[in-house]
């Protein structure tokens, strides 16, 4: 039975993107939404670029609100960050399990265009590690 995970952050623009590309690189027959409690105009350039160098092509993706998926069944929702966490709207559908796995928000870096990647860079590794190892242990030996 194919598993359904969303992943919540407040813009839907960069972390929640990141994470959703990593989880269906991982494994194309899981169902995996992104979205957003506040969702942003666009996926953040530099998230795309950070990602088509790890393989993963996010471009097309585009930032969508939470709002709409609230009575749909998930079997994870997980929170990327700390505002969608404090403001995770009421779930009327079935949520197996909540959790939240937090990262910080490069969006939010300044300097130069080589120091803003190189955050982009590093908050994309640790996503990719973190939602292997949530992969690992609650999917797929799920």
């Amino acid at each position: 039975m194919k598993q359904s995970v969303l992943l919540l952050c407040t813009g839907n623009s960069c972390r929640s993107q990141m994470a959703e590309g990593f989880l269906r690189s991982f494994d194309p027959d899981l169902e995996v939404c992104s979205a957003g409690t506040v969702p942003a105009e666009s996926v953040h350039p530099m998230a795309v670029r950070v990602m088509a160098e790890a393989g993963i092509d996010i471009s097309r993706n585009r930032p969508k609100s939470v709002e709409g998926l609230l009575s749909r069944p998930f079997d994870f929702v997980v929170t990327v960050c700390d505002g969608a966490r404090e403001s995770c709207p009421v779930f009327t559908g079935r949520v197996g399990r909540r959790l939240h796995i937090g990262f910080e928000d490069p969006a939010e870096a300044k300097g130069s265009e080589e120091e803003m990647l190189g955050v982009f860079r590093r908050v994309r590794d640790g996503i990719r590690e973190g939602f292997l190892a949530f992969y690992n242990e609650e999917i797929r030996r799920g």
